[in-house]
């Protein structure tokens, strides 16, 4: 769509809006090497989940600093504190909130142990780098029962746990530092009409702001959307199909089996994150097949286990943009006056 420009005669593009970028983010951005000895005796007993374990991040401002712009999370619900204290000395898991963990008791080394501590080094940072683009927050909301390989099952998420949740996002990132659905919903019947009809904000109005993205099933999302209509006085989008009327955001993971898939819903206007890798294995072999699919693909995040190299692996396989940008033109929108060159070095 053309509008008329400030002279007459002029056109001017209509302005870049958030699913019109590329970015790249990190998957299970808080997770730290798993104890040495937790490890070996994890190879022993099952080589292949070991080797897929065998990453790890460096803290969220080096991450932030290098240029992601997509952090993803584990929560773990645990209201009265010291739910996942067993076996470990940390103060920090005593305390009431929840727990950014991966598998309690097992694959738990973190960063950033309470999300409260997660969020806040995001919002300060954010605080002090106004022109950044948005920042996609993804959410796993963990319940899985570890106890039968070592570690502590997770107390299950109910509506009320997500309910905290949204409390406890609200309580360190305020309405300035959110786009939330009801933003891009506005006067819309529903979220995906909305969507459909290009109602996210705009690049400009979204600088300096996070989304927070449920990727979850959809019993999860179902419990997370309760009786609305669309995800109305939520802090979450959520992960679902396009036909749903909550449908703004989807998780397609895999880029080269879902290529068809993921153009279409970003043509449509949705958001899509997608992997560059998983489980270690492409930077093992340095295979840059699917992360080139990634970052062609039209996803608006694309997330890695590694923005550095891993040096134990040869080939020295890493996910970055062109000219180490931390966010470009989307390949697939291809919007019309989108520079060339890094979306935030005009607002920096």
């Amino acid at each position: 769509m053309w509008v008329a420009g400030a002279h007459a005669g002029q056109v001017q593009e209509p302005p870049l809006r958030i699913n019109d970028i590329l970015a790249i983010g990190t998957h299970n951005s808080y997770k730290q090497p798993m104890p040495a000895a937790r490890m070996a005796a994890l190879q022993q007993r099952n080589p292949q989940m070991a080797q897929a374990l065998d990453y790890a991040h460096r803290p969220l401002l080096e991450q932030l600093d290098h240029g992601a712009r997509q952090i993803e999370l584990d929560v773990n619900f645990d209201p009265q504190g010291g739910h996942y204290a067993a076996g470990s000395s940390s103060a920090e898991l005593q305390q009431p909130g929840f727990k950014v963990l991966h598998m309690p008791g097992l694959d738990n080394a973190s960063s950033c142990i309470q999300l409260t501590a997660c969020l806040r080094i995001l919002h300060a940072w954010s605080e002090s780098h106004p022109g950044h683009a948005p920042i996609l927050m993804l959410f796993n909301a963990k319940d899985e029962q570890n106890a039968r390989l070592g570690g502590i099952d997770a107390l299950r998420f109910d509506e009320a746990a997500f309910d905290a949740l949204d409390a406890e996002i609200r309580s360190v990132m305020g309405p300035g530092k959110l786009v939330v659905p009801d933003d891009v919903q506005g006067a819309y019947p529903t979220l995906r009409e909305a969507v459909l009809a290009g109602n996210w904000p705009t690049l400009e109005q979204a600088r300096g702001r996070f989304l927070f993205a449920l990727d979850e099933n959809e019993d999860k999302v179902a419990l997370y959307r309760g009786a609305r209509s669309s995800l109305q006085g939520r802090v979450f989008f959520v992960n679902t199909d396009a036909s749903s009327p909550a449908a703004a955001y989807m998780t397609l993971n895999d880029p080269l089996s879902q290529r068809a898939e993921i153009r279409r819903a970003v043509q449509q206007g949705f958001l899509v994150r997608t992997r560059a890798d998983a489980e270690t294995l492409e930077a093992r072999d340095n295979d840059v097949r699917r992360r080139d699919a990634a970052l062609a693909s039209g996803a608006q995040y694309v997330s890695t286990d590694y923005l550095w190299p891993d040096a134990r692996f040869p080939g020295g396989y890493r996910v970055t943009l062109p000219g180490s940008a931390e966010a470009t033109c989307n390949p697939v929108r291809q919007p019309g006056g989108c520079p060339a060159d890094a979306l935030e070095q005009q607002a920096q």
